[in-house]
């Protein structure tokens, strides 16, 4: 009689907790520079989730060190539901990067939700000689390391995206990281690198502006976003696939049915037509799972990683 007692008191505890969260502002922390793929997504789905709470959620970007930096805040942080995490695939690809990470990317966090995936754009400026994604391998592998590829910082995506490339190809190249998308972007317009896997959402209306020439996208298929642009495998290099992906996490410990509402109500933002037709603009396609559906894709996203960097010869700083 005292375990039912109990058992119905810490069910009826549980659903109070669920229906009084959040009762304050909710910090959201974005591990790239502002206008960068996370923070566009990242911002997107924010503001809705305000909507429904009747609270402020409010982003704050803490970029570097291919995300985790801010990761590290929120690694930290009080696993209460009002501080979390919004990272691109970064968040799976830092253990494979980085030999002395400040946390433990399985133990330290709670798996919330993903939000989206989409390819990246592999562009030039406009005014680049180089027309085809070939154009490119031709000369990197007639003057290796001659062709200057940016890409968002160490561990980031758009840096795995060029690591698969290289291997792909077989080529060379001198690699110069950023911060995130804003600044390779700005090089990209100056001539200060050659090209980028732009993630689509960030370089879609360049491309489409006519500022930036896309050669190809990272994904097994066309993106209706882009439908003119063909596949790396289309466009000679089989092998290169390497499309973003984003998610929502916390930190460790967090409460199950806190975390079970923040998984139930970005699902139904994702799922709004106008979410939806916003994503679909930018390249998106939403993505659907339960916290623990979740948990199992990022760890299977870390073992694949590492197995990637493994093969590209690539040793953790």
């Amino acid at each position: 009689m005292h375990f039912l007692t109990g058992l119905l008191l810490s069910l009826l505890s549980a659903c109070a907790l669920a229906q009084s969260y959040p009762g304050k502002p909710v910090r959201v922390i974005i591990s790239f520079t502002p206008a960068s793929a996370t923070d566009i997504v990242g911002r997107l789905v924010s503001a809705r989730l305000a909507e429904y709470w009747g609270q402020p959620v409010v982003p704050e970007n803490r970029a570097g060190a291919g995300g985790s930096i801010g990761s590290a805040v929120v690694a930290k942080a009080a696993p209460d539901g009002y501080t979390l995490l919004i990272n691109s695939n970064a968040h799976s690809v830092n253990p494979a990067i980085y030999a002395n990470l400040p946390y433990d990317t399985v133990k330290d966090f709670t798996d919330i939700v993903p939000l989206s995936m989409a390819p990246n754009v592999l562009v030039v400026n406009v005014d680049s000689p180089h027309k085809s994604l070939m154009d490119l391998v031709s000369l990197a592998k007639s003057k290796p390391g001659a062709i200057n590829f940016g890409h968002a910082g160490v561990g980031s995506g758009t840096h795995l995206n060029t690591e698969k490339l290289i291997a792909a190809a077989d080529i060379k190249v001198t690699q110069v990281p950023f911060k995130g998308t804003p600044e390779v972007v700005q090089a990209i317009f100056s001539g200060s690198v050659d090209c980028y896997w732009v993630p689509i959402s960030a370089g879609i209306s360049h491309v489409k502006n006519g500022k930036l020439r896309a050669l190809a996208v990272s994904s097994s298929k066309r993106s209706p976003a882009l439908p003119e642009v063909p596949t790396t495998g289309e466009a000679g290099v089989p092998g290169a696939d390497a499309p973003l992906w984003f998610g929502v996490w916390g930190p460790a410990g967090m409460p199950a049915e806190v975390v079970r509402k923040i998984n139930g109500d970005v699902r139904k933002a994702l799922a709004e037509a106008a979410v939806k037709q916003r994503l679909a603009n930018l390249g998106n396609d939403p993505m659907d799972m339960s916290p623990e559906e979740f948990a199992r894709f990022v760890r299977s996203e870390i073992n694949d990683y590492q197995r990637v960097v493994r093969a590209a010869g690539i040793k953790p700083q």
